[in-house]
């Protein structure tokens, strides 16, 4: 069974026609969805499925409350030692989903970390992600840290500083290309 993990960036609030077609391939498939339960893209993408009455859809989420479940789907609660609601203990969940995925899609607004993280978590556990990258109107696949790092090629130094700081870009990218050498 494929198993889709969803999500992506806070400030992305709307569904284009391009998303939405990508979307609807999931839901002909029959793909289950892991999906978080922030604002913004997952909150979005929620109400998608729910819009269609699509079933197959688990939501993640820290604790025993969600903070979004529009389709009043299954809840995989993930539990933290963090205290503090930080990158880290938001983080702890989203590698769950990408634990169990058999590849992402994400929606990217090309500044956020945490979905940047989400991306090379995926690359890092060997599986495909299909990226829309809001800024430019386009939709990338991604199979390996090279890809992400053509991406990545054109984008400002002061916004791949800020990358390096939260997710240690360079040496997670290094890694993989390692490991793609062994």
């Amino acid at each position: 069974m494929t198993k889709v993990f969803v999500g992506g960036s806070r400030r992305i609030t709307r569904l284009n026609k391009r998303i939405r077609d990508r979307a609807d391939e999931i839901v002909k498939n029959g793909h289950t969805v892991l999906i978080g339960d922030a604002n913004g893209a997952d909150k979005s993408m929620q109400q998608f499925f729910a819009a269609r009455h699509y079933d197959k859809v688990t939501i993640f989420c820290m604790g025993n409350h969600c903070r979004n479940n529009l389709g009043n789907w299954s809840v995989k609660p993930i539990r933290s030692e963090r205290v503090e609601k930080d990158f880290k203990y938001y983080a702890e969940k989203d590698l769950e989903m990408t634990k169990e995925a058999t590849y992402g899609f994400m929606l990217w607004d090309g500044k956020s970390s945490g979905t940047l993280n989400n991306i090379l978590s995926l690359l890092e556990g060997g599986k495909k992600v299909y990226v829309y990258v809001s800024p430019k109107r386009l939709f990338v696949t991604l199979s390996s840290a090279q890809d992400l790092m053509n991406l990545l090629r054109t984008w400002d130094r002061t916004l791949l500083s800020y990358f390096e700081r939260k997710v240690r870009l360079s040496e997670r990218v290094y890694t993989q290309e390692q490991l793609s050498l062994v």
